[in-house]
């Protein structure tokens, strides 16, 4: 178990997907995502498994949740800052978004 003060440690944001390029590299098939968490964080890179549920025009524009506050880790010859949150499905990685427009950056309270 995890402590409530352990959950406060995560910090994490709502980001817009601006760029979506295949991610040719990866062992599983995966997409290279530069994300906008607003003007506090700016744009950050991540690598996703969501090829099975997306198609990379219907990831622009989306908002996406991430934490943003992990170390960079290497995938390849990819540096992945953020870790975008998703459920794990029966048909693949579905994305955690809000269920409304809110601004890029904003906090998961």
């Amino acid at each position: 178990m995890v402590s409530f003060e352990d959950f406060l440690k995560l910090d994490i944001r709502v980001g817009e997907i601006i760029e979506v390029n295949a991610f040719e590299k990866a062992r599983k098939p995966s997409y290279k995502l530069r994300i906008d968490f607003g003007q506090e964080i700016g744009v950050k890179k991540s690598s996703a498994q969501i090829t099975e549920c997306y198609e990379i025009e219907a990831l622009l524009g989306k908002q996406v949740l991430g934490v943003v506050n992990f170390p960079p880790r290497q995938i390849a010859d990819f540096i992945s800052e953020v870790l975008v949150l998703g459920v794990y499905s029966d048909q693949g990685v579905v994305l955690i978004e809000p269920e409304q427009k809110v601004k890029n950056g904003d906090k998961l309270g």
